[in-house]
């Protein structure tokens, strides 16, 4: 049976760690485990995987302990399981470099297809070194500074255009309204959460089919914003 990623579970609770086992190796991933931030930064560090499952509160420290740790080193995703329905605690999370979350209890079928998200956008090539960049009916041509919907071309502000190149650039991750603020606006600005809200509002009314119900510029209530390039 061929092996086609490997996923580090961080997770304190044996039965957990036991039905994410069983559930990843059906799907042919290989898998390793550990209940804590010091061994998980070993098993990081020496087992390199595709992906890491972390659960938050683990037996010798916080999990947030192991993401400030190893973004100093790596850029794996990592994808937090967490019970704390505590949105600062999720904000904090990403805000650290997490790449997503999802909250416990949880469906297989919604964490395999976080799990595929993160992989697609670790696949892509970074922003910086792609002209062209389309989700769903929209092409954005960077090296025309031009987007269009469709055969329409669409006029985006100087503001419009750098808040959806941010999002491109994290394409598939969870961005947090303090991450989006400071790259786009700057310092000044990450405790003016309104100006975000209007000028999403506007890249959905003219990107999106139906901007009340948008399919790629997507609202994590409380936490942030996320584009999805396709639906999953």
């Amino acid at each position: 049976m061929e092996i086609n990623h490997s996923v580090l579970i961080v997770e304190d609770s044996e039965p957990i760690r036991r039905f994410l086992n069983q559930a990843l190796k059906a799907e042919n991933w290989q898998v390793f485990e550990c209940d804590s931030v010091a061994r998980a930064l070993i098993e990081t560090a020496s087992r390199q995987p595709s992906l890491v499952l972390l659960d938050l509160g683990l037996t010798d420290q916080d999990g947030k302990e192991y993401i400030k740790e190893v973004r100093q080193w790596s850029n794996v995703p990592i994808l937090i399981l967490t019970a704390r329905h505590d949105e600062e605690e999720k904000v904090a999370a990403l805000d650290m470099g997490a790449d997503d979350y999802i909250t416990k209890p949880f469906g297989i079928p919604e964490l395999f297809a976080r799990m595929r998200a993160q992989l697609r956008r670790i696949a892509l090539p970074s922003v910086s070194s792609v002209n062209i960049f389309q989700f769903g009916p929209v092409c954005v041509d960077f090296s025309n500074r031009c987007v269009k919907k469709g055969d329409a071309e669409v006029h985006l502000t100087p503001i419009e255009y750098k808040l959806l190149g941010e999002l491109i650039k994290n394409v598939g991750r969870v961005c947090t309204q303090r991450q989006l603020l400071l790259a786009v606006w700057g310092p000044n600005y990450i405790e003016q959460p309104h100006y975000l809200r209007i000028y999403m509002g506007h890249l959905r009314q003219k990107l999106e089919d139906n901007p009340t119900n948008p399919k790629f510029l997507l609202t994590e209530v409380g936490i942030g914003y996320r584009l999805i390039s396709k639906s999953d």
